[in-house]
C-alpha cells in the first residue's frame, strides 16, 4: 500500500473523553487496522508499557527528531509535555498493509486530517458535558486537581474545533458510541471486519 493511497482513521477527543477506549472497541473489531504509537516526553502511567502505548522518549530526543522532520506532527500539548506521531510509525503500518489508526489530541488529529485529505476519516469524540469530563478525570486517579482543571479548560477550548471533523461522537453510552464507529467505518473506509 503506498501512503498517496493510504486511507486512515483519526480518532481525536478531549483528554479523558474515551479516545482510548473507543480505539481499541476498533482494533477488537477490524483487522484491517494497526494502533499508530505516538512518541511523548510525558512520563509512563503505571499501566503503560514502552512501545505499546506510546514511544517514551526524552525533550532532547523528541527535540532532534523534531528538527529531522521526523514526525507526520507534533505538539507541546503542555509545558515541557509534547506527543508526535513518527512518519516511520505510520510507514512501518502502511508497508504491513494495514490501515493507521490514531488516538491523538485535537490539534494532532486536524494536522492528520489536513494532510491526509479525503483519505483520512476523523472523528471527534465529545463527552456528554464538561462536568461529565471532570468526573471520569477524577475517576482515573491520574492527575492532580490542579492536572484536572487544566485538561477541563483545554477540553473546553478544544471542543470548538469539533466541527472541523468528519464526525462528531457524543460519549454518553459506551456500547452506542462503539456501534456509531463501527457503522461509519463500516461506510466509509471498509477495512477488513
Amino acid at each position: 500500500m503506498h501512503t498517496s493511497q493510504a486511507k486512515v482513521l483519526v480518532i481525536s477527543a478531549p483528554s479523558g473523553a474515551g479516545k482510548t477506549t473507543l480505539v481499541n472497541a476498533m482494533l477488537e473489531r477490524f483487522d484491517g487496522f494497526e494502533f499508530s504509537v505516538s512518541a511523548t516526553t510525558r512520563a509512563p502511567r503505571a499501566h503503560e508499557q514502552d512501545g505499546r502505548e506510546y514511544y517514551f522518549i526524552s525533550i532532547a530526543e523528541f527535540t532532534r527528531l523534531r528538527e529531522e522532520d521526523a514526525f507526520l506532527e507534533w505538539e507541546e500539548v503542555y509545558p515541557g509535555k509534547c506527543y508526535g506521531t513518527l512518519k516511520s510509525e505510520v510507514t512501518r503500518i502502511l508497508n504491513e498493509d494495514k490501515w493507521p489508526i490514531f488516538d491523538v489530541d485535537v490539534k494532532g488529529g486536524l494536522n492528520i486530517k489536513h494532510h491526509y485529505g479525503a483519505r483520512a476519516l476523523a472523528l471527534y469524540i465529545q463527552p456528554p458535558s464538561l462536568e461529565v469530563l471532570r468526573e471520569r478525570l477524577t475517576r482515573r486517579g491520574t492527575d492532580s486537581p490542579e492536572d484536572i482543571e487544566r485538561r477541563v479548560r483545554k477540553a473546553e477550548y478544544e471542543m470548538t474545533f469539533a466541527s472541523q471533523f468528519d464526525h462528531i461522537i457524543i460519549n454518553d453510552d459506551l456500547e452506542k458510541a462503539i456501534a456509531q464507529l463501527v457503522d461509519l467505518i463500516s461506510k466509509r473506509l471498509s477495512p477488513v471486519p
